[in-house]
């Protein structure tokens, strides 16, 4: 059998970790598509935890600043997403010390609105749930449902969007179950005030691309990011959807889903997999990874 393209640089190790129940190739249940459409609307999930929101707002790391340097977020966050999910454990802790060395400058103030801190456990723990929640709502929008013991393996691998970090094994809920409990208590607790939601419309309406692309695909973004949004969060922002549009979402993701459903795995999860590929050469030269 003809080895997949790609599969070499992922190593000899298995793709289970001590996090996962059974070993998982990931790339099985990871759409390139599904980042460019849910991207957006992932980053408000996790912006609308106050101190993970007014962090980013905040932060004084200008180059992290998807307003002001939108490409380089762009790969940032992808390679975190591709060294978290497909990554061996030296990409891990190598990636774990790039975005360390950033994250240490991100702490709130004597005058910020609310206390925060990059390092913290549990904010960590809600964004890594954002991630997760994101990527299985719109596989399962794109190719329906997981089988149950895939769901469950996915599930558990997926704890690495947040051990790649300081969140602790132990900290990630124990079954699918216990995250659905997790989701629902902490998702009703996230509020968008008046500055974040000015941040929020700005990113859905691309102010960080030059004018000319931003009528041509604001529109079309827009529409995404609501479809993609849980109801409470449309209700924060006073986002409006109506049964029609989500027909036409439902579509458009099953029409897409489809179509990618008859590529071969490297293909549908590029382009997370030519990020990891870019982080290990720049390892590999001594380049900066963040």
């Amino acid at each position: 059998m003809t080895r997949p393209l790609g599969a070499q640089s992922f190593g000899t190790q298995s793709y289970g970790t001590t996090e996962t129940e059974q070993p998982i190739d990931p790339r099985r249940f990871l759409d390139g598509s599904a980042g460019l459409f849910g991207a957006a609307a992932n980053v408000i999930m996790q912006l609308s935890k106050p101190p993970v929101g007014y962090g980013v707002v905040e932060s004084p790391v200008a180059t992290g600043n998807v307003m002001v340097h939108p490409l380089k977020r762009l790969r940032t966050t992808i390679t975190y997403l591709a060294v978290a999910l497909l990554g061996n454990d030296e990409d891990r802790a190598a990636y774990r010390e790039a975005v360390d060395s950033v994250h240490k400058f991100v702490r709130s103030h004597a005058g910020s609105t609310v206390k925060y801190n990059a390092f913290d456990p549990n904010l960590q723990l809600w964004v890594a749930a954002c991630l997760y929640w994101g990527a299985r709502d719109l596989y399962e929008r794109m190719h329906g449902p997981m089988a149950e013991a895939d769901a469950d393996a996915f599930y558990h691998h997926a704890a690495r969007l947040g051990t790649t970090l300081q969140v602790r094994p132990g900290q990630w809920p124990a079954d699918r179950d216990a995250f659905d409990r997790y989701w629902a208590e902490n998702l009703a607790k996230t509020s968008i005030d008046p500055k974040i939601k000015a941040y929020f419309e700005d990113l859905i309406d691309l102010k960080m691309l030059p004018k000319p692309f931003r009528p041509a695909f604001g529109g079309i973004h827009r529409f995404f990011v609501i479809g993609l949004l849980p109801q409470h969060l449309r209700d924060e922002m006073g986002m409006t959807w109506s049964p029609r549009q989500d027909r036409l979402l439902a579509r458009i993701l099953r029409t897409v889903g489809a179509a990618e459903g008859v590529l071969p795995a490297p293909v549908r999860s590029f382009p997370l997999n030519a990020y990891l590929l870019d982080m290990r050469l720049r390892r590999r030269l001594g380049l900066r990874l963040v």
